[in-house]
């Protein structure tokens, strides 16, 4: 949806530079230690080995306002510092980092295995601005305060949110004011997420624990400077390091927290559009997909389900019951066929809707400074907005959302969630809307998943939000990238935004497959757009009705490459699943950059056009109309196998790729494990009892394994409670022999045997001898056919099967 916006501010002049701090005492703490300057005091601890936090309380101030980001409270106690006569160093002696705190001149630098990463420049200092109007009103702030660091200039920068600008987003002054952009394609300098995180190349990351509105400066002078500018708040933040990349975005996600299992059936395939109107209309499209035989797993209705046109009637949240006259038995209906009910919701209540007057007399709506309700104009008509900060706000909106759920609503959709229009002179429970906008849609995300919680605690919320903030992943949220052109530009930016939400904690961010916005009417870019969907986290087709979204309702050629599209996603469902708990339970985003794999090669730094899908798959998407070749990166550390056709490729080369229209490039790491699924109608029948898992031989790989995890997909404590089931895949080779162990060691069922048949890639001939458990397998008990070895086994609980095929 369109958003009106206006620059916050503009910088001026400094007026207070710093060059007078002085250094006055450093004091021991329990888990930590303060340090007193002139113009304030610094308090930094030791979250862990791999956190330090410091927050800076100028002078006359107090620093108590909680943090909306952190929840880690862990706190390191053996810190010691060596003092001497200009410098303070301090440590932990289970900690590689370090604070070196110089006297005279006054700074801090942080130090990891005795380098220096970063330091702070200026440090602490306020700035003046012009006031410029935003919507209606003027920002109230006539000056800001700014955090200032020296970086190094060989490093690349990440993260600021979801924006398109390129991967290396040094150079860019991003502001921090989550605001939608309607229709955007290769750029968008600001989006729905505006997370205050910055990643370096160095494996490092600082994280500005502040959610009131600002600017992220990215050397955008060319100094070598970073700079954090705010309009008010906390003066803290979280210096974080990793081994890896890996490892740096886990120790992020255990500063702010990692993202629970999504239900299963979030991994299925999703009919939507803007929008259905009626109940007929549902229910036709849903029969469209039976008559196609195309899998899904869920319908989301639009604004239609609570008024019959979309200006003037947002915030009645109720069934429009002349176009939806028994929504119970459609919800019962679809829900028996194993197909879920997803219900926009916004957070905006018009005055012309049967909810205002209800939410004016509850006091739930954010207030002018008299104590009435705020109310501005937008495209939807005049409204308020409700106050999720707001006790009152909270429970009333989640009444709403309990009611739909008791009908059998399985997702909740939040809309204009940024918010999408919040003028300055509006007050919420927790302060102006200039400091609490950036963390609305996230304690929208809060309130929901809190009250699944307290009233369906053995449910998995599936919450599909359009803005957040850091650590919005904790609650469940599923982020998507807006309002994108229909265009082959914007299915240009997707990558980029997917893969640095992924690596700022948010890893299930996705598109809406086959673009938003607009009319433009392409098969090809649709098709091109749903292969590369089938790996991103949420495979969901939307646009504006124009053009059909749903792979049902396209003509006969292009539904045939689209249903094959969808068949692999559900085929691809036990390692996708994979992905998610490893996301659960380590942070590791789903989609990831080359770089991963090779984090010392500089030309991999500033690229999305490829990706890896977990660990074992290479994807390049195609994102050119009539391209007929992709030139193709095959990273270091392994060779790759064509997915589609079992070519290999070597380790470190770029190769020219010919194109097909049924598939884009996708490659298999070789040495892995890819668990594959029959498909089915839905996922409300997946039981991992009979699936296919495919090996992907090579000489080279002399070792290899997969752990693969399955649950009911359902259950919110599985993994607390080690209620699910594991199977683990071993690869080795031994002198002349290539050994492979499958073992089903863990059970959440009754189930205690199962059928896996074993694909092996990589022989051009049949192998002279295989052996199953040391006994040699005939010609009857095994199959070789197109260069692959097919072997089904019966695999018992707790009893190895071993299979040695003798080279």
């Amino acid at each position: 949806m369109k958003k009106i916006f206006a620059l916050l501010f503009i910088s001026t002049i400094s007026f207070a530079q710093n060059a007078d701090r002085k250094f006055i005492k450093i004091e021991k703490l329990s888990s930590g230690f303060s340090v007193r300057i002139s113009d304030g005091n610094y308090l930094i601890n030791f979250l862990n080995d791999k956190i330090i936090e410091t927050s800076f309380t100028p002078k006359g101030e107090k620093n108590n306002n909680p943090s909306d980001a952190v929840v880690l409270k862990n706190k390191l106690k053996n810190i010691s510092f060596k003092e001497n006569k200009n410098s303070v160093e301090c440590s932990s002696k289970s900690s590689n980092l370090k604070v070196v705190i110089q006297k005279t001149p006054f700074k801090i630098s942080y130090l990891n295995n005795n380098q220096e990463i970063i330091s702070e420049k200026s440090g602490y200092l306020k700035r003046k601005h012009i006031p410029l109007d935003n919507v209606k009103g003027n920002i109230t702030a006539d000056s800001t305060e700014v955090l200032q660091f020296n970086i190094s200039s060989d490093e690349v920068l990440y993260g600021g949110g979801a924006r398109a600008l390129g991967m290396n987003r040094r150079g860019s002054k991003l502001a921090l004011y989550n605001r939608a952009q309607y229709g955007y394609e290769t750029r968008a300098e600001l989006m729905n997420f505006c997370i205050p995180l910055v990643l370096s190349s160095k494996l490092y990351a600082v994280h500005f624990d502040n959610e009131a509105i600002g600017y992220l400066d990215l050397d955008s002078k060319k100094d070598n400077t970073l700079e954090y500018e705010t309009i008010s708040g906390r003066k803290t933040y979280q210096v974080i390091v990793g081994n890896s990349w890996e490892d740096l975005v886990k120790n992020y996600t255990d500063l702010t927290g990692k993202q629970p299992l999504p239900p299963r059936w979030a991994f299925g395939n999703f009919s939507s559009r803007f929008g259905y109107h009626t109940q007929e209309e549902v229910e036709k499209t849903f029969r469209k997909f039976e008559e196609s035989k195309i899998p899904v797993d869920a319908i989301i209705l639009d604004l239609y389900w609570f008024g019959k046109t979309v200006q003037g009637t947002m915030g009645n949240l109720e069934w429009d019951k002349e176009n939806f006259p028994n929504p119970d038995k459609m919800i019962a209906d679809l829900n028996a066929k194993g197909v879920k009910t997803v219900l926009i919701t916004e957070p905006f209540i018009l005055t012309t809707s049967s909810k205002w007057k209800e939410t004016v007399d509850k006091k739930v709506l954010a207030t002018l400074k008299d104590g009435k309700p705020a109310t501005w104009d937008f495209y939807f008509g005049n409204t308020g907005i409700v106050d999720v900060f707001k006790p009152e706000g909270k429970e009333w909106f989640w009444n709403v959302y309990k009611r739909l759920i008791n009908q059998g609503v399985a997702g909740l959709w939040g809309d204009l969630g940024e918010p999408e229009v919040f003028p300055s002179y509006a007050n919420t429970f927790a302060g102006t809307a200039d400091e609490v906008h950036n963390v609305y849609g996230h304690n929208w995300a809060k309130l929901i998943a809190d009250g699944y919680k307290k009233d369906f605690s053995n449910q998995r919320p599936f919450i599909l939000m359009r803005s957040g903030y850091s650590g919005s992943q904790r609650f469940g949220m599923i982020p998507w990238s807006g309002d994108v052109s229909r265009s082959w530009g914007g299915l240009q930016s997707q990558m980029e935004i997917a893969l640095q939400m992924g690596m700022q904690g948010m890893a299930y961010m996705h598109s809406d497959l086959g673009g938003f916005a607009g009319d433009y009417f392409d098969n090809e870019l649709y098709l091109r757009w749903l292969q590369y969907g089938v790996f991103n986290p949420i495979f969901r087709p939307h646009a504006q009705e124009d053009v059909a979204s749903e792979v049902a309702y396209k003509d006969v050629d292009t539904k045939e490459i689209a249903k094959k599209a969808v068949e692999l996603r559900y085929q691809l469902l036990p390692y996708n699943y994979q992905l998610a708990f490893e996301n659960t339970t380590e942070g590791k985003p789903l989609m990831r950059p080359l770089f991963f794999n090779e984090p010392n090669n500089k030309e991999l730094l500033s690229k999305s056009d490829g990706y890896l899908w977990g660990n074992d798959f290479l994807v390049y998407p195609i994102t050119e109309k009539g391209q007929t070749q992709k030139e193709v990166y095959f990273p270091k550390n392994s060779n790759w196998f064509d997915f589609y056709t079992g070519k290999k490729y070597d380790a470190g080369t770029t190769q020219k790729i010919e194109l097909n229209k049924n598939n884009i490039p996708t490659f298999v790491r070789a040495g892995s494990f890819i668990p594959m699924s029959k498909v089915q109608p839905n996922t409300q029948n997946y039981i991992l009892n009979d699936f296919d898992v495919h090996f992907y031989f090579d000489k080279e790989v002399k070792k290899s394994e997969l752990e693969l995890f399955n649950d009911d997909g359902l259950s919110t404590t599985s993994i607390e409670k080690s209620v699910y089931e594991e199977f683990d895949f071993e690869s080795a080779i031994d002198k002349n022999s290539l050994f492979l162990d499958i073992e089903f060691d863990k059970t959440y069922s009754t189930t205690t045997s199962k059928k896996i048949n074993i694909i092996i890639h990589g022989f051009d001939k049949n192998p002279t001898t295989i052996l199953l458990n040391d006994k040699i397998l005939n010609n009857n008990q095994y199959k070789f056919e197109n260069n692959l070895i097919y072997i089904s086994l019966q695999c018992e609980l707790d009893n190895n099967k071993k299979i040695e095929i003798k080279l």
